[in-house]
């Protein structure tokens, strides 16, 4: 984990760091454990991604900590790679999840978690919780704009479950 770009590794499961921006988004997506089965084979196979538009690569699935992660958004030369880490990943009877850091050449600087939580009530609840800040001079330019992309993936990744 020695070349991710940005060193609060796992700060997504806690408190935030400050000098970031954050996200933090929730949805209900389903009942039973059917649907949280089903739910969770498709995180965990890169799915919410996919559906959401990204074109994704995984150098493993299930992912685990240690995947490698490479996306690509966009056409032409308006097309970024976007390279991450898989930091942390679990799976037991009611949570599922992921999170990745961001790698040289990704465009931001942070980590993404989603979570699956199977609640004691049936409902199943897709969580996100993201910090970020510019991590190259395009994205530091153009940082009102990727805010706004960032919010639009983090409503397609809701739905995309």
């Amino acid at each position: 984990m020695d070349d991710l770009t940005y060193a609060e590794v796992g700060a997504t499961a806690g408190e935030m760091p400050a000098d970031y921006h954050h996200v933090r988004a929730r949805r209900a997506i389903g009942h039973g454990r059917e649907a949280f089965e089903r739910a969770a084979d498709a995180l965990l196979a890169g799915e919410a991604q996919r559906r959401a538009g990204a074109r994704i690569e995984l150098s493993e699935t299930p992912m685990r900590e240690g995947t490698r992660v490479t996306m690509r958004l966009g056409v032409g030369i308006l097309s970024f790679c976007i390279p991450c880490l898989v930091v942390w990943a679990e799976r037991t009877d009611t949570v599922a999840g992921f999170a990745y850091g961001t790698l040289p050449g990704h465009p931001e600087r942070g980590e993404e978690r989603f979570t699956l939580t199977l609640r004691p009530s049936g409902e199943v609840v897709f969580d996100i919780a993201a910090f970020s800040r510019p991590g190259r001079w395009f994205t530091r330019v153009g940082a009102p704009l990727g805010r706004l992309v960032q919010a639009w993936m983090t409503r397609r990744y809701l739905r995309a479950l």
